[in-house]
């Protein structure tokens, strides 16, 4: 047996594909078979990862043969998939009421374009509407920013929704921050109408575009059950706005003193694993004749800076008569935080601030979403209220 002499070092030319990579090869002896690893340095950021290079020699004069195998990459992506996936442009359309929010979307990234769509309407009222540039989307991703805040604009709405993949386009999303019919989930009675189910079946066959079903991006669901109402044409990716109270709660200079209360058992399943590392609060709804009144069901607010969190409010009077009953039991601040800031006919105006200490009549801070616009711009720049905007969620599961 011959033996073996110390491969040499080979530079090869870089593929175009990976400009700023320079791969450094070693071959083996000849009539050997070995695996050997080899560092492959970025000119962008000098940082190297590791290459495994399969070296095999033929019998005679047959060349020697490199396979060269790029590192494993998430999710078994090959580095150049990763390259495309990270490249990828969104087209952005977007309802009237909702321009100010996709602005902000638009912001996150430079991969985020928006376009236009002409809103009209003819002289009986039903929808006149034009997609601008209709040809320059074909194969491209596309995306449609929908605010369904009345009944009055569903259907104009929708008729965008469903004309947009059949444009040829390479995949199709649509973002519903606040799914409307939530509450409307279930039928108590013969006779009910579960209209959460209705909505969901009509997003259901949306069509499919020539990159496959729709994504459809919603923010807190009212009830965990209504992912299943969806059918399998559709690809419902169920996010949150937790993550932006917890960033925003890191912030406050008591942000250890800080107690989650929920309002009932409802909001305690929804939200409490990603609370957990909170002292937790439940209150519960009890009936006495014809009122229903919360009362504390377990933890202690006594000295503690007690937030408030719920998936929406509408009227308010759950969030009033909980704020009432920590505040009894001692709570030195209360505030409260709500994906969805509904307040139909102007109801966050019972809501005052506390004025630094009266946590009996007013609220130190009232966090809300930006996933329901008119009312953003009710209670924009006045206290105790905050928006937290939803933009750089959205940005990122449209690059997703």
């Amino acid at each position: 047996m011959s033996a073996t002499v110390p491969p040499p070092k080979l530079y090869i030319s870089t593929p175009n594909k990976f400009p700023n990579s320079i791969p450094l090869l070693f071959l083996p002896s000849k009539n050997s078979k070995s695996s050997i690893r080899c560092d492959v340095g970025s000119l962008e950021n000098n940082s190297s990862s590791k290459w495994t290079v399969d070296c095999v020699s033929g019998a005679g004069n047959d060349p020697i043969h490199i396979i060269l195998k790029p590192p494993a990459t998430p999710f078994g992506m090959t580095s150049l998939e990763s390259a495309m996936k990270s490249s990828k442009r969104v087209f952005l359309y977007y309802c009237a009421e909702m321009k100010a929010l996709a602005e902000r979307i638009a912001a996150q990234s430079d991969s985020i374009e928006l376009r236009s769509i002409t809103w009209r309407t003819f002289e009986d009222g039903f929808p006149n509407l034009f997609i601008s540039n209709a040809h320059g989307i074909r194969g491209q991703h596309v995306a449609f920013l929908a605010s369904f805040s009345s009944p009055g604009v569903i259907f104009e709405q929708l008729s965008v929704i469903y004309a947009l993949p059949k444009l040829f386009v390479s995949s199709f999303t649509l973002v519903l921050p606040f799914f409307p019919t939530g509450t409307s989930e279930r039928m108590e009675e013969e006779g009910d109408v579960a209209t959460a189910f209705t909505l969901a079946r009509v997003l259901s066959n949306i069509p499919i575009s020539k990159g496959g079903p729709t994504s459809l991006v919603i923010f807190d669901i009212h009830a965990l059950q209504e992912r299943f109402y969806f059918g399998d044409n559709i690809l419902p990716c169920f996010e949150s706005g937790i993550p932006l109270l917890l960033k925003r709660l890191q912030q406050l200079p008591d942000s250890k003193n800080i107690s989650i209360a929920f309002p009932d058992d409802g909001a305690w399943k929804r939200f409490n694993k990603q609370l957990q590392h909170f002292p937790m609060i439940i209150c519960a709804k009890v009936r006495e004749g014809d009122q229903r009144i919360v009362r504390l069901k377990e933890g202690e607010p006594k000295g503690r800076h007690v937030v408030i969190v719920d998936d929406l409010v509408q009227s308010g009077g759950t969030l009033v008569e909980c704020q009432k009953v920590l505040a009894k039991h001692g709570a030195s601040q209360i505030s409260a935080y709500v994906t969805h800031g509904i307040f139909p006919n102007r109801s966050w105006e019972r809501f005052d601030h506390d004025k630094g200490g009266n946590p009996e009549t007013g609220m130190t801070y009232f966090w809300i979403t930006d996933s329901c616009p008119q009312t953003v711009k009710e209670v924009k720049n006045r206290s105790p209220f905050e928006v937290l905007s939803l933009a750089a969620v959205i940005a990122a599961s449209l690059l997703i």
